[in-house]
């Protein structure tokens, strides 16, 4: 290891020589203006890069990204992304990604200590907290990855109640939200079905997201161990 990090900066002339051999005038014409389409809310996770899990270009894909892909009210930083995604940029669709085998969801699951960031973390406990009964009933090796889908649906929803997505929704402008997971041990991102476009979709999508993936770990998993009321809920014949 160097201190100055040279072999970054090489890397970095190697890849930008590829990119204007690819697309001679890309670094020009990305001058110009970002026009990207999509809003990507990830986890931090150097595992996870956004715009190679999707193969776009700088300039096409605008990234926010915090420990456990968590979105909260309280938090200026991710409102102030969002709101200049969806102002300025117009962007049409809002992604909120979480990846499996999630070190904060798996610190939030367990009740680890990690520092600072237990404070962070607190928002996914309390997702764990509302599923408790379910995750419990799952096998431990299931649990981690159960939470990490379930923080995202909860995650996608607290994005669509941002006054910013509402006010958005309001005057006609074309936001979509969604729900996504990628797997790092295939690389592949799944779609978890909470696929939002206005206001009165929200808890319709996100109750018909959070059945599906309790059915899909539910279908790995003996029923009589399944607390009854989960059960009667991913068969539908229970309250949601």
């Amino acid at each position: 290891m160097t201190t100055e990090l040279h072999e970054l900066f090489e890397s970095n002339r190697e890849w930008a020589r590829d990119v204007e051999e690819r697309t001679p005038g890309f670094f020009t014409k990305l001058l110009e203006q970002q026009s990207p389409q999509y809003l990507w809310i990830g986890c931090a996770d150097s595992r996870v890069p956004a715009n190679e899990l999707v193969g776009l270009l700088p300039g096409e894909l605008f990234v926010h990204r915090n420990v456990a892909n968590v979105v909260v009210p309280t938090d200026l930083n991710a409102l102030s992304v969002i709101q200049f995604a969806v102002d300025m940029l117009r962007v049409r669709h809002i992604i909120v990604v979480g990846h499996s085998n999630c070190g904060g969801v798996k610190a939030a699951l367990s009740n680890l200590r990690v520092g600072l960031a237990d404070n962070w973390l607190r928002h996914v406990q309390d997702v764990r907290n509302r599923h408790l009964r379910f995750l419990d009933g799952l096998p431990a090796h299931l649990r981690v990855n159960a939470l990490c889908e379930l923080n995202v649906l909860d995650q996608a929803r607290n994005v669509c109640r941002t006054t910013i997505v509402e006010d958005a929704w309001q005057r006609g402008q074309d936001v979509v939200i969604h729900g996504w997971v990628y797997g790092l041990h295939n690389g592949l991102l799944e779609d978890l079905c909470m696929t939002v476009s206005s206001a009165d979709q929200v808890e319709i999508a996100y109750e018909r997201a959070l059945a599906a993936v309790m059915a899909r770990y539910h279908a790995e998993v003996p029923l009589p161990s399944l607390d009854p009321q989960i059960a009667d809920r991913s068969s539908g014949t229970g309250q949601p």
